[in-house]
């Protein structure tokens, strides 16, 4: 079975090089797309411009620090999940994070599956799913996991599939632009070309049926109840 995580893309806010790479690399053999800057002003900018399902964000940052940029995403209404990751285990730390706008906490040293997890969960009731599996008809999104079933089997898919069906899994029935499945799909530094999207919707179509994903002509597209066999 493939194993794979909701966390389609993150914003990682980290200016430690070597604990960053870490944190990049184990989100990515996970399956997440990984945007990192290594500043706050960055960050910032990151933040404002781009779509995220969750951020991990470090509070001690040069230009910036981590509590002015939380407090400024708030403060323009942005709703973006941020879990805080510091050195500082002190609780009074803590409440001066959670007041600025973090929605979680994990104290430096710690385990990165454990980020792993708390990075799903709040993707995962971002997306307003309070259950962990997502049924689409035949097809079943364990968001905790990260795995898909077709038919009560495991469906085998790669990272870029993955990507755009468990974005559409977490808004089923309602239509995702291009734009944002491609923003949520690739790396801000990846080259991606104008047919790269439909190649793998073409390809999910073939392993799901034609109907499962809907083209909503000048939108984007929906996946809607797959029949299955």
């Amino acid at each position: 079975m493939h194993r794979r995580t909701k966390g389609v893309k993150v914003l990682l806010l980290e200016d430690d090089v070597a604990l960053g790479s870490r944190i990049a690399d184990a989100l990515r053999a996970e399956d997440f797309a990984v945007d990192w800057a290594k500043n706050g002003e960055d960050g910032q900018h990151l933040g404002d411009t781009g779509i995220y399902d969750a951020a991990v964000l470090d509070l001690g940052l040069p230009k910036i620090d981590g509590k002015t940029v939380l407090r400024a995403w708030r403060q323009a209404g942005r709703a973006l999940p941020v879990l805080i990751l510091t050195a500082r285990d002190g609780w009074s730390e803590k409440v001066e994070g959670f007041k600025a706008g973090a929605d979680d906490y994990l104290t430096k040293p710690f385990r990165v599956e454990e980020l792993v997890m708390r990075l799903r969960a709040l993707a995962r009731r971002a997306a307003g799913h309070a259950a962990t599996r997502i049924a689409c008809g035949a097809l079943v999104f364990d968001a905790q996991l990260g795995s898909f079933e077709l038919n009560g089997l495991p469906l085998r898919l790669t990272a870029l599939e993955w990507r755009v069906l468990s974005a559409l899994a977490l808004r089923k029935d309602i239509v995702v632009s291009r734009s944002e499945l491609t923003e949520r799909v690739y790396e801000g530094d990846a080259e991606t070309d104008s047919n790269s999207l439909e190649v793998i919707v073409g390809r999910l179509r073939r392993k799901l049926g034609r109907e499962a994903i809907e083209t909503v002509r000048g939108h984007g597209y929906r996946l809607t109840a797959v029949n299955g066999e």
